[in-house]
């Protein structure tokens, strides 16, 4: 369970997150939407602790990520290409993290991302950074997936995958939720793809959450408006 309380963060004179209180329980699929500075991966890194929250508190599983990194074995995440060692192929990248994570059967666990892969990411015997940013993505994805964590957290997973691609990665995800019972959190302006998979939606404006469970109509009604 994530439990958020009087979150905030500023840049400047912006307010980038201002979130009262919010709880996300054990296997929710959240979907979070919103215009481009809504706060989203501010949200996320500060979750991750890739960024200090000028007030407030995060726990996950009653842990505070600022205080341990016991929540880092449960968690899995993907934001940007940041994540990624880009002088390494997809299968070197995928034995490091196999020998630091302790996972002895990651061949087995990889054949399940297969068709997300879709002959594009192994065997093209390419580093990392010269694949093109769909093929990142996946990778980064799969990364985020394949430690089989409780937590999982991706920012914009949708971008530059083809619409093939796309449908692939929503039923992928809704599949690992129910095969692992795992929470996921979804940033995505796919509005399609977010309702489609997602068991609730927060809508979040300016850094604040303005709609929590947003139906397809309301998130329709609000960005057709803008």
């Amino acid at each position: 369970m994530i439990q958020i309380n009087d979150l905030k963060k500023q840049f400047g004179e912006t307010v980038a997150c201002d979130i009262g209180s919010l709880t996300i329980g054990d296997g929710e699929i959240i979907g979070l939407v919103g215009n481009n500075g809504a706060g989203k991966t501010t949200l996320f890194r500060m979750l991750l602790d890739l960024l200090k929250a000028d007030g407030g508190s995060v726990l996950l599983d009653g842990v505070n990520p600022a205080e341990s990194e016991a929540w880092k074995d449960s968690t899995g995440a993907y934001i940007d290409e940041g994540f990624l060692i880009d002088y390494l192929t997809p299968e070197e990248y995928f034995e490091f993290l196999a020998r630091i994570s302790g996972i002895s059967d990651m061949d087995e666990r990889l054949s399940r991302y297969e068709r997300l892969a879709g002959g594009e990411v192994f065997g093209q015997k390419k580093l990392i950074r010269n694949l093109s940013a769909g093929n990142k993505q996946k990778v980064g994805i799969i990364a985020a997936l394949v430690g089989e964590p409780r937590l999982v957290i991706l920012d914009e997973p949708f971008n530059f995958l083809d619409p093939s691609s796309q449908n692939i990665l929503k039923h992928l995800l809704t599949d690992y939720q129910q095969r692992t019972g795992a929470t996921l959190i979804i940033s995505s302006h796919n509005l399609q793809h977010t309702v489609d998979i997602s068991t609730r939606v927060l809508l979040l404006e300016k850094g604040r959450i303005v709609m929590d469970g947003a139906s397809r109509q309301e998130l329709e009604q609000y960005f057709g408006a803008e």
